[in-house]
């Protein structure tokens, strides 16, 4: 498949109530001239309007690996995860590659792909210490996380955008 000229940005979406919303990142995204590839937990499915997302996006949403014959999508340029569960965000840290989504994510820090984590965890998961102990493995790895996102209303999107920063340029 030949891709038109940007910088592809993988939004990978977790099951968690904010998930509904995450058209609103989509916009953000496109507006920055991202090309946007949705990449869902198999959870995250009950959570998003698929058929509106791939309207919006003009790319099917990802949530299995691809089969031999089905085209293979372009290299994300930078990745957000959002939002991120305590499932997620434990995995990740642990290198688990147990659905799509996760060998994204697995792969991502060694392949030098920017990645940001706006984490959707309650004060209760958050106080435990596999949990912090996570992202300080992420950080490590050069993940960036944007934290006190939480359970805020409306969720800030916009704060992983501007975590990203400027795109980068584009290595195709």
């Amino acid at each position: 498949m030949t891709e038109s000229p940007g910088e592809v940005l993988y939004l990978v979406v977790c099951a968690a109530g904010a998930a509904a919303d995450v058209g609103r990142l989509v916009v953000m995204a496109q507006d920055q001239g991202w090309i946007v590839q949705i990449v869902a937990t198999p959870s995250a499915l009950d959570f998003i309007d698929v058929p509106g997302l791939e309207r919006r996006t003009g790319r099917p949403v990802r949530s299995r690996y691809r089969k031999p014959h089905e085209p293979k999508p372009p290299r994300a340029d930078a990745i957000i995860v959002a939002p991120a569960t305590y499932n997620t965000i434990n995995k990740f840290a642990r290198g688990i590659a147990d659905t799509y989504a996760l060998g994204v994510l697995a792969e991502a820090p060694g392949l030098g792909i920017p990645v940001v984590v706006l984490p959707f965890v309650n004060a209760a998961l958050a106080a435990r210490t596999p949990y912090r102990r996570s992202l300080e493995d992420l950080r490590a790895d050069g993940v960036r996380v944007v934290l006190n996102a939480g359970h805020a209303e409306p969720y800030p999107w916009e704060s992983a955008l501007t975590e990203l920063g400027t795109r980068p340029a584009t290595s195709r």
